[in-house]
């Protein structure tokens, strides 16, 4: 049975604290495999891979011949259901693409910036029961839509899901490698023999893989640290409790760390989700996994306006926020702080997840509170540019030399004092 408490309660007891602890143990286990990748390169990818995944590593990409074969074992249907969904994604993620701009002042000051695609991506993608073709799509289409160079995708060895393979073609992925774990974070950071280092690196993993992605941080670029998944839904009395309920568990189906939590200030909508989730519990495929997130994670909150539970939002910043209210629209404007808002009662968490087009990569464990979806921005990088005339720099000069001369930073000055020194 899930817990119900007041908001006073559960701000008191911290349970919206979700934030992840270093463990130390495996830092330092990842950091060893990562040394040892960069030192023998993809020797160690081949030992590593017959160590975890009980496969060979030759260091060749997936054939044509192999994504042709996934293709014609795969349902139609789904084939269809993915382009899709990649055309949803891809209109979205279109709409991102922001150019350089130029500026032009007196005496022939030119000012701006340019916005340049970067030249290589890796795309980490799980393997075994958290292989999702989603995922591929996600990360692969605003790569693509940036204008990046070379997509290089990662994932365990052993038999690939048809499934991932058409996701990675539909999307536009160059290679795909069958390596996976924290070796494979490593050869994509630094590269080997058969992976070229990239510039960043994207995709969700386990704890290793985590781990890798942060500590290869600075080596080359990353989307984010991601924890577990988390649902916050805001309903009024408006709502149908059978249908918070199931969304409560579409996330908590996930894994035993997810989270789902209901802020309601209907005491009736409250009894009744947490009989709907009893209910629909019993008879859910992954209920071993979403019992332990619901009893462990999951929380119905009472409080006494929308207003308070929007306000409970704000602080806890969640992954993905519903919005089961009465005027969605109009509670929209008060959200600070969400990965992704979903608005209505027609508008469940997996719509996002799968279909409608914005990125299902989110900041997780109340980092929405400053960081972003994976967007079409993250791969790309922008540089400004300056052009000063002589005539331009003279009228300034002795202003940026007592600038730099406050400073102590003399050569500074001398740079620009130098070119009236002739």
């Amino acid at each position: 049975m899930i817990e119900i408490v007041d908001a006073v309660e559960a701000k008191r007891r911290g349970i919206f604290n979700r934030s992840a602890e270093v463990d130390l143990d495996i830092t330092a286990r990842v950091a060893d495999i990562i040394a040892d990748v960069r030192s023998r390169g993809d020797v160690a990818l081949a030992e590593y891979t017959r160590l975890y995944d009980k496969c060979d590593y030759d260091g060749t990409p997936v054939s044509e011949q192999e994504i042709a074969a996934a293709y014609e074992r795969c349902d139609k249907g789904m084939i269809e259901i993915l382009r899709e969904a990649h055309a949803n994604i891809a209109a979205f993620h279109a709409k991102q693409l922001g150019g350089g701009f130029e500026m032009r002042g007196e005496d022939g000051i030119v000012l701006g910036q340019k916005a340049t695609p970067l030249a290589r991506v890796g795309i980490y993608v799980p393997g075994g029961t958290a292989s999702y073709p989603s995922t591929v799509l996600m990360n692969a289409t605003p790569a693509k839509i940036a204008g990046v160079g070379e997509i290089i995708m990662v994932t365990p060895a052993g038999r690939i899901k048809d499934e991932i393979l058409i996701a990675a073609d539909i999307a536009g992925v160059d290679k795909i490698y069958k390596v996976g774990g924290a070796q494979a974070i490593a050869a994509l950071a630094y590269g080997t023999e058969s992976i070229a280092p990239v510039d960043k690196i994207t995709g969700p993993g386990n704890i290793y893989v985590a781990t890798a992605k942060r500590l290869v941080f600075g080596q080359t670029d990353i989307d984010m640290i991601a924890g577990p998944s988390e649902v916050l839904i805001i309903a009024d009395s408006s709502a149908d409790p059978d249908c918070v309920a199931a969304d409560m568990l579409s996330q908590a189906e996930h894994d035993r760390l997810a989270s789902a939590v209901l802020v309601t200030d209907s005491s009736e909508l409250a009894r009744d989700v947490a009989t709907a989730l009893d209910r629909r519990l019993s008879a859910l495929d992954r209920a071993d996994i979403a019992s332990v997130s619901i009893e462990n994670n999951g929380k119905i909150i009472m409080c006494s306006s929308i207003d308070e539970a929007i306000d409970i939002a704000n602080s806890i910043a969640p992954e993905h926020l519903e919005l089961c209210t009465r005027d969605p629209f109009g509670d929209l404007d008060k959200v600070r702080n969400a990965g992704s808002i979903f608005l209505g009662g027609n508008t469940p968490e997996p719509v996002g997840d799968y279909f409608a087009g914005p990125n299902h990569t989110l900041p997780t464990g109340g980092s929405a509170r400053f960081s972003s979806p994976l967007s079409v921005e993250d791969f790309i990088k922008r540089s400004s540019y300056i052009y000063y005339t002589d005539k331009a720099l003279a009228k300034v000069k002795d202003k940026i030399i007592a600038f730099a001369s406050s400073e102590g930073l003399t050569a500074h000055a001398e740079s620009v004092a130098a070119r009236f020194k002739k």
